[in-house]
């Protein structure tokens, strides 16, 4: 399996920031050029079409380009590979219905990370928390080492990345074994008590079929912050210093809220997968919910997308299966008898007009998702029980329970 493990790195300790800048932009010309290539020459004649036949030409772009014998030349090959997989990224999204335009010239502040594959890279002095990467053409950088990486991993790529606040991190494309991992519990062993359905919610992030809710992360004071930022960016004068130092505070906002919510669904995700042998989650059309009219910057903040994925890889990090299930008409079935109901989203109960059966709206949802689950790993259908509550209260009376989103944050786990 592949992961990702990300580091600071500080290249400016060394010296070479300015190498390393300049390796960078040597690789965006790399792949401006692959783009114009590609545009103007004959698939067929011109060993054009593909990454692999494209990279048949660097040997000829050196001849007349001396400047592409400055960077490694592997380096040099996944930098012609980025730009087929960014070409295929973008068919894929036309083949969805998508209208797409075509790939466009790389500007030097669009252009900020290049990629080492397979050699021309080391890793050293790993023993404390620093550490020192080793970069062919260009030096030592050191690197905040703030975890080890796995013993059974290797080390298939390495890419310095210089962000839009001005930092720089490094990030490790580790290969791992399978047979490293922990086996899932197989399915005919499964205990229905140790599955759970998570739907993602309006009113709350997360609700389960245990009773188990999650409110959502409180990120207004950090948008007032970042609001302030970008009306100070918009009053400096275009490309002037003050509007350069302006744009990284604004940089800085921005990622000040990106790593609230990844920090936050990471101890979520944690939660989830250490305890239950099996999770449940609707499979949501994330992008297309923000192009419904509504609130959009919550739907993204909500990042539904992300946290499925940490759970999927999580799940087989911790020997827990992640099944997405599909997510039509969970809200609008009853979990009971299965009859629908139609209802607006301002509705928060589930009252169903067959059989009586009330429950709040989410954890409706969530046995269905339950539901759905169980059915597709072929454990039949689960029973209901009934929350008692519409809404979710804290834990000292009942089943259900509501955590705030600031105890995901603090304590890092629900159980905490």
């Amino acid at each position: 399996m592949w992961y990702d493990y990300r580091f600071r790195a500080y290249p400016n300790r060394t010296g070479i920031t300015a190498e390393a800048e300049r390796h960078i932009d040597i690789h965006r010309q790399a792949y401006n050029h692959t783009r114009y290539e590609y545009n103007t020459l004959d698939t067929d004649e011109d060993n054009i079409g593909s990454a692999y036949q494209h990279q048949k030409r660097l040997t000829e772009w050196k001849d007349e380009w001396p400047v592409f014998k400055e960077v490694h030349s592997k380096a040099l090959q996944k930098t012609v590979e980025r730009f087929y997989n960014n070409l295929s990224s973008l068919s894929d999204k036309k083949e969805q219905g998508y209208k797409v335009g075509e790939l466009q010239w790389k500007s030097p502040r669009e252009y900020q990370s290049m990629t080492y594959s397979q050699s021309g890279f080391e890793l050293k002095n790993t023993s404390g928390q620093t550490a020192t990467l080793w970069l062919s053409k260009i030096g030592d950088i050191p690197i905040r080492y703030h975890r080890s990486l796995p013993d059974n991993a290797d080390i298939k790529e390495v890419t310095l990345k210089k962000e839009t606040t001005g930092e720089w991190y490094v990030t490790f494309g580790l290969e791992v074994e399978d047979t490293a991992l922990p086996e899932k519990p197989d399915v005919d062993d499964l205990d229905v008590e140790d599955c759970v359905g998570v739907d993602l919610g309006i009113q709350n992030y997360i609700y389960t079929s245990d009773g188990d809710s999650v409110d959502w992360l409180d990120l207004s004071d950090e948008y007032d912050r970042l609001r302030r930022e970008q009306r100070s960016l918009s009053r400096k004068e275009h490309g002037s210093n003050n509007w350069a130092n302006q744009r990284r505070e604004v940089a800085k906002g921005k990622r000040r809220i990106k790593r609230k919510v990844e920090d936050f669904q990471h101890k979520l995700s944690m939660w989830l997968v250490r305890t239950y042998d099996a999770v449940f989650v609707e499979d949501l059309d994330a992008s297309g919910m923000l192009q419904q009219r509504g609130n959009a910057r919550n739907k993204q903040d909500a990042a539904w997308r992300g946290f499925i994925e940490m759970l999927e890889y999580k799940g087989d990090l911790y020997g827990t299966h992640v099944v997405q299930v599909d997510p039509a008409g969970t809200t609008k079935e009853c979990a009971e008898c299965g009859v629908k109901t139609e209802k607006p989203l301002w509705v928060r109960e589930h009252s169903c007009p067959s059989c009586g059966f009330k429950v709040d709206r989410d954890a409706n949802a969530s046995y269905n998702v339950l539901s759905r689950g169980l059915e597709q790993l072929g454990k039949g259908h689960a029973k209901v029980t009934p929350v008692e509550t519409a809404t979710a209260v804290e834990t000292d009376g009942g089943r259900s329970s509501s955590v705030p989103a600031s105890r995901v944050i603090e304590t890092g786990s629900l159980g905490a």
